[in-house]
């Protein structure tokens, strides 16, 4: 690890070095600001003492540890959380962002961190055929708005299904529980955590094979979002993040919320 930094800082001075007078490159990163979308267990949630925690929270915390540097967790809706990039109220995004051609117009992309698979649930007691499209005319789902699975059924359920769109994957599921709605779609690992899906005492169940594709909406998988200049930091996130992977402590902090691997 010491001696790719050292190269990689020496790179940076080398291009440093190149540029005209008065141009700034490089900058030092005492402290990072990353914005993350809360609840969304497992990746962040707040436990009963109220304390931030999560994948993504102990990955970023990692993250910022290999690169001794200082991070700051910021709490953002995830409807304003690119526009809150812009506007510098934080210098990365690490909340389950999928990279897509859509997003990568507005921000730059860490080389992605982890994948997972989406799915259809519905009511136990409900017979819902999803391969019968025809079939579900009329009925209600719910979706996370802004989100990729928001995307995916808009595009290709819209014309069958009732959208109801909500500001978050607990409002959601608040509704799939008081029968509000028909079924939903959402990332599966969020469903796990919150609904006991497929288990005995769950009361709903996953009526889908786990959908990953197209690429066209689920994108390539997750990634650290930046505003496009701060390449630099962006180069610095992939190098840590792949640091992690080859010394086993990713593995070992996947393996504390999933029971299958999402590492890419």
């Amino acid at each position: 690890m010491q001696a790719s930094r050292l190269f990689f800082t020496a790179g940076l001075l080398a291009i440093s070095a190149s540029l005209l007078p008065g141009q700034a490159f490089a900058r030092d990163y005492d402290e990072v600001r990353l914005a993350v979308d809360v609840p969304y267990e497992p990746f962040e949630y707040r436990t009963p003492e109220g304390e931030l925690t999560g994948f993504e929270i102990d990955l970023g915390n990692a993250v910022c540890a290999e690169l001794d540097i200082q991070c700051t967790w910021v709490e953002q809706a995830w409807d304003g959380i690119i526009p809150g990039l812009m506007a510098r109220k934080y210098d990365a995004i690490m909340s389950s962002m999928a990279i897509t051609e859509e997003r990568a117009q507005q921000v730059l992309f860490s080389e992605p961190y982890y994948t997972t698979p989406s799915a259809w649930i519905t009511s136990k007691g409900r017979d819902i055929d999803i391969s019968d499209k025809e079939s579900l005319e009329g009925l209600t789902v719910g979706v996370q708005r802004a989100t990729l699975q928001d995307n995916y059924v808009t595009d290709l359920y819209g014309d069958v299904l009732e959208i109801r769109r909500y500001a978050s994957a607990d409002d959601v599921i608040t509704d799939m529980e008081t029968g509000r709605l028909d079924l939903t779609f959402m990332d599966y690992p969020i469903a796990e955590a919150a609904i006991d899906i497929d288990t005995e005492e769950s009361e709903f169940k996953r009526i889908s094979d786990f959908i990953k594709e197209p690429e066209k909406y689920f994108g390539k998988g997750v990634g650290v979002a930046f505003r496009k200049r701060d390449k630099e930091l962006a180069g610095m996130f992939n190098e840590a993040l792949a640091t992690l992977k080859e010394n086993g402590t990713y593995d070992e902090i996947m393996k504390e919320y999933f029971s299958y691997d999402v590492k890419l």
